[in-house]
């Protein structure tokens, strides 16, 4: 069996927004990453997924639970551990644009965790800097250019050299393609799938692109309104989904094929989500679910394995 590289028990990430007011962006997650995959998050937006990833890499304290990564739990670390483990996992950014200091040189911005765990210094750190360029397929001579100067796709690659630039084990990319030309994603992922296994990498994939967390992942958990509501493989959870919301997603991923996507019903969910701040009693997904009966508002379904690797959330299989 592979080796569990991260653990998360129960976490929660809570944001006080006034006096009375609390958004319960994360309430409740669990689940391991396998050393070697990638872990697929799923889930439309305002379901937690990305504070769940920052979260876990540490940009933000948890409210409440456990997280555990290569056998040591945060927030009980020495100086020295917490700076190796923050070594050791990484993330990409969403937006490109956003992520990378438009005042800094690229050789700055990829060789700013160089510099802070003093891993090469002069000529040495300038010859890295250049070869994590040639590695995400930019060239040594864009080292001396700021970020203005590039496209989306070539920024989203500065951002995936500075991850690298550390020799992490673990990378969080946090829907590193969505901010990108549809021509340039297929790039970015193939790039993805490359350095995870040149690298030894593994990877929580944060998306709302079902297919292309189909294509790159191992395993995939589905988030509604900061609960997990179902995981499993990601063939598994394809063939044969099991919670009313996974349904939902995967009856709206277009198909290329016009006869077939003319057979297919497509399941539209009524209403908006509800709010993090009020959420619904019982099961999050209730007030929008097709199948929902009484005791989805009296009682919230108990996380179980229905069945072999196959988990998930939901009364219809309480019995």
């Amino acid at each position: 069996m592979s080796v569990e590289i991260l653990q998360v028990e129960n976490v929660k990430k809570h944001f006080k927004i006034g006096p009375n007011q609390t958004v319960k962006s994360v309430d409740g997650i669990s689940f391991s990453i396998k050393k070697g995959e990638t872990f697929g998050l799923v889930g439309e937006s305002g379901s937690g997924k990305s504070t769940l990833g920052k979260t876990i890499v540490g940009l933000y304290s948890a409210t409440s639970g456990r997280v555990s990564f290569d056998g040591h739990e945060f927030g009980d670390l020495d100086k020295k551990t917490q700076k190796k483990l923050n070594r050791e996992m990484q993330m990409i950014f969403q937006d490109p644009h956003a992520s990378l200091n438009p005042r800094m040189r690229v050789e700055d911005i990829i060789a700013e965790g160089i510099d802070a765990h003093r891993l090469a210094k002069g000529k040495e750190r300038q010859e890295l800097v250049y070869h994590l360029l040639e590695r995400v397929g930019l060239r040594p001579e864009h080292a001396q250019r700021f970020p203005h100067e590039f496209s989306g796709g070539q920024r989203q690659r500065i951002g995936i050299a500075r991850a690298l630039a550390v020799k992490p084990k673990f990378i969080v990319a946090d829907e590193p393609i969505s901010a990108l030309d549809v021509s340039i994603q297929a790039q970015v992922i193939n790039l993805l799938e490359d350095l995870k296994h040149e690298e030894n990498l593994t990877y929580l994939f944060i998306a709302h692109d079902l297919g292309m967390v189909k294509h790159i992942s191992d395993r995939i958990g589905v988030m509604y309104l900061g609960k997990m509501m179902e995981l499993t493989t990601s063939s598994q959870l394809f063939e044969e989904p099991l919670h009313p919301y996974t349904e939902a997603l995967l009856s709206a991923i277009p198909l290329p094929n016009p006869r077939l996507a003319k057979k297919r019903e497509r399941i539209i969910l009524s209403g908006d989500p509800p709010s993090p701040v009020n959420p619904p009693s019982g099961c999050r997904f209730r007030t929008r679910c097709p199948y929902a009966m009484d005791i989805c508002a009296k009682a919230e379904p108990s996380w179980k394995e229905v069945k072999e690797n196959h988990w998930t959330a939901c009364h219809l299989y309480s019995k």
